[in-house]
């Protein structure tokens, strides 16, 4: 940890987290000539038949889909799936807002994304500028054209990348960094001042983890769609759940304000009980 900084990393899903439904769903599956539902139905039959991992399932389907109709996936194809994502109220203003909430405070916030979506699209999106690091799955291209993963990233792989955040290690080749030992002081961004915000079920593990470990994590919600979130809190998942409205003044804005707040105060805090003892 940098003695004279005190960082915090605000953690997100992305789909049905930032943006209101699956990221493929805007552009990428409807060019493909189905339905979303008749796709993910697809995924899920595959995945049950050969005992696959779904994400993996997912990506195969899309190579697979965009072969049957006569091309293959490259990557310039994502920049209009970026583009053409729809955020939830408030989004694409949040970032400065909160960075310079940090700032005033005199702390630096900084965003990640942990998504099982296509790091590709999320890249090309409007919001992509204001990520230290994006972790989400990614097809690996030869001659311009997708041929295999080279990140699929699922509900509990996702938790390695609070690890790489915590310990600075954000190379995702760089596994000799990512297992030395490294002493609470010496790490990038403590546990304590990490905020996950998901959205559901392929979140619990990192919602836990990160509750668990000292910091905080919020389920939000769509509009009349808070069971789900409403059970993650009642099952010490997460630590609060809000509507995901990112706007100013909304409850989810004033809920990580106060987070900040008290990670300022604590970070501060404990920065001068250590000053003092080594005077």
């Amino acid at each position: 940890m940098n003695n004279n900084e005190t960082i915090i990393a605000l953690i997100y899903d992305f789909d049905k987290t930032l943006c209101t439904k699956d990221m493929q769903e805007y552009t990428f599956i409807p060019n493909l000539g189905i339905k979303a539902k008749d796709f993910w139905h697809e995924v899920e039959e595959v995945a049950l038949a050969n005992k696959m991992d779904k994400t993996l399932a997912y990506l195969y389907m899309m190579v697979k889909k965009s072969k049957e109709l006569g091309h293959e996936i490259k990557r310039e194809e994502f920049k209009k799936c970026g583009n053409d994502i729809e955020y939830f109220k408030g989004v694409e203003d949040w970032f400065n807002r909160i960075n310079q909430y940090g700032k005033d405070l005199g702390v630096k916030i900084e965003h990640y994304i942990i998504s099982s979506g296509n790091k590709e699209i999320i890249e090309n999106s409007k919001i992509s500028k204001y990520f230290k690091e994006i972790f989400a799955s990614e097809f690996l291209y030869v001659d311009g054209k997708a041929v295999w993963p080279t990140m699929a990233v699922n509900y509990t792989t996702k938790t390695q990348f609070l690890v790489r955040i915590n310990k600075g290690v954000l190379d995702i080749s760089d596994d000799i960094t990512l297992n030395k030992k490294m002493v609470e002081d010496e790490r990038r961004i403590s546990n304590k001042n990490m905020i996950y915000i998901g959205d559901g079920i392929t979140d619990i593990p990192c919602m836990t983890i990160t509750h668990k470990n000292g910091g905080y994590s919020i389920a939000v919600y769509s509009e009349h769609k808070d069971k789900i979130a409403n059970e993650l809190l009642k099952d010490d998942r997460v630590d609060f759940v809000a509507l995901a409205d990112y706007s100013e003044n909304s409850q989810l804005d004033k809920l990580v304000k106060g987070i900040i707040d008290k990670m300022a105060i604590t970070s501060e805090l404990y920065y001068e009980h250590k000053r003092q003892l080594i005077k």
